[in-house]
């Protein structure tokens, strides 16, 4: 839709800061950091989608005019002379510079990751123009990144004390696409996670790591109920349903996923997995993976591994921990990094590996979380007016946590290879490289580079 231009992809403000500048005024550079926040590292990610989406796509002569109607209805003032400018000269394309870090790398917080300066004088007012929509293109698929990181490490952890760490991929599946407030953050959110792991349900996700990071299929799924496939077969022929799903998708080496809460997850443990359908399930060769979805998580899915483990056995790993035979369980209610660690050690005190349990995790994967989360901002540090550079910086004395950073800056790595941000001059040897020059996409990563550093932390 012409509508959508990265000319209107702003905040109002921003329309009338093109006047704003000191006169002189040539460059204008800024960066991007997470101030701190929840977590003291993060997994940067993101920026190469958005560099595709909108800085790939040069604005349009109907662009331009439908802004200048707009601005002037909207109340603000319209840099029509400038946009014009831009298409004239760079048909369309943004003259900018933007440098990044690695995508995937695991980076403490409080560092550079972007940067980003006009690559024209007379487009001075562009770099901060574009600062709400590259934020936000970076912050979100970050934070959901992290988020899914962290969690992975509890797991991991939780893998090498009581189990098989080879596992990890497919210890926390993605339920969040129905919880997130667009399909755009369906996308970011679902490829973000899958930076982590393999395991999804939010096919956006997939996606958008096939168009954006020349991604192969990446994420994957088995067949499972729902309550709805498992009600309306009736109470009275909840056994039916979980045999039909048995008959339909088992098999030798397989693996099926029934919600089994529908209305008494202890009896469907108990008395129709453990009973009435034992030896089906024994005899298909498959792995029932049984999902409770309500209650307190960690109490019912120990719960449901005494149960299974009266019912079908299980074995003593080298570790001295039990896994199940035939059976599997995922929790995917209420699941966060806190009920995660809860449900892993009172599995572990009950003397189950991690082996036998999986994650779920919907909105408070992709939905439960904002800018202040890893407090993301994007501040100009550096001015050029008449042929000088001049650092510049905010320095509130009600909020020292808002103090930016001067000048123009580069991320390196220490004598002991430790992240850190240095102010820039041309012998050091700067991590965060160019990703975008005036309409050149450049240095373009795999969603396989993006894992492959993640997975190195």
């Amino acid at each position: 839709m012409q509508t959508r231009s990265i000319i209107l992809n702003t905040d109002s403000y921003k329309l009338s800061q093109y006047s704003q500048y000191p006169a002189g005024t040539e460059y204008v550079y800024s960066y991007i950091e997470s101030r701190g926040g929840k977590w003291d590292r993060l997994v940067f990610f993101g920026l190469q989608a958005y560099i595709r989406e909108y800085l790939s796509k040069p604005i349009t002569q109907q662009q331009i005019d439908l802004a200048d109607t707009f601005a002037k209805a909207h109340g603000e003032p319209f840099n029509r002379e400038g946009w014009q400018y831009i298409l004239d000269t760079y048909d369309g394309y943004l003259p900018l510079r933007v440098k990044a870090a690695p995508e995937g790398a695991v980076i403490p917080t409080s560092n550079v990751l972007v940067t980003v300066v006009n690559t024209d004088p007379k487009c001075y007012w562009l770099t901060s123009y574009v600062e709400t929509s590259l934020l936000r293109g970076v912050w979100y698929p970050t934070t959901v990144a992290t988020n899914s990181y962290m969690s992975k490490q509890i797991i991991l952890d939780a893998l090498k004390r009581t189990g098989d760490p080879s596992l990890i991929n497919f210890k926390l599946h993605d339920f969040g696409a129905r919880g997130v407030s667009s399909e755009e953050s369906a996308t970011l959110g679902g490829m973000a996670h899958l930076v982590n792991f393999m395991g999804t349900d939010t096919i956006s996700g997939i996606l958008g790591a096939i168009e954006y990071y020349d991604s192969d299929i990446c994420g994957f799924s088995i067949p499972a109920m729902e309550h709805s496939t498992v009600t309306s077969w009736g109470r009275e022929n909840e056994a039916d349903s979980y045999r039909n799903m048995l008959e339909v998708y088992g098999g030798q080496g397989k693996m099926l996923a029934a919600v089994s809460d529908s209305y008494d997850i202890r009896n469907a443990c108990e008395n129709i997995w453990g009973d009435e359908l034992r030896q089906a399930v024994i005899e298909s060769g498959a792995t029932v993976v049984i999902r409770p979805d309500s209650g307190d998580p960690a109490s019912v899915v120990t719960d449901c591994a005494r149960i299974l483990d009266r019912k079908f056995g299980s074995v003593s790993n080298d570790k001295g921990f039990k896994v199940l035979n035939n059976v599997r369980i995922i929790q995917g209610d209420g699941i966060n990094d806190a009920s995660i660690r809860g449900i892993l050690l009172s599995l572990e005190i009950a003397g189950f590996s991690a082996d036998n349990v999986a994650f779920g995790q919907g909105g408070a994967l992709l939905q439960q979380i904002d800018r202040d989360t890893l407090k993301f901002a994007m501040k100009c540090s550096a001015i050029r007016v008449n042929g000088e550079w001049r650092d510049v910086y905010k320095d509130p004395v009600t909020d020292a946590g808002k103090r930016s950073k001067r000048g123009r800056l580069a991320l390196i790595k220490d004598d002991g290879g430790n992240y850190k941000t240095v102010a820039w001059d041309p012998s050091v040897t700067d991590i965060l490289t160019p990703v975008y020059d005036t309409g050149n996409v450049l240095g373009n990563v795999t969603f396989d580079e993006v894992r492959g550093r993640a997975s190195r932390g």
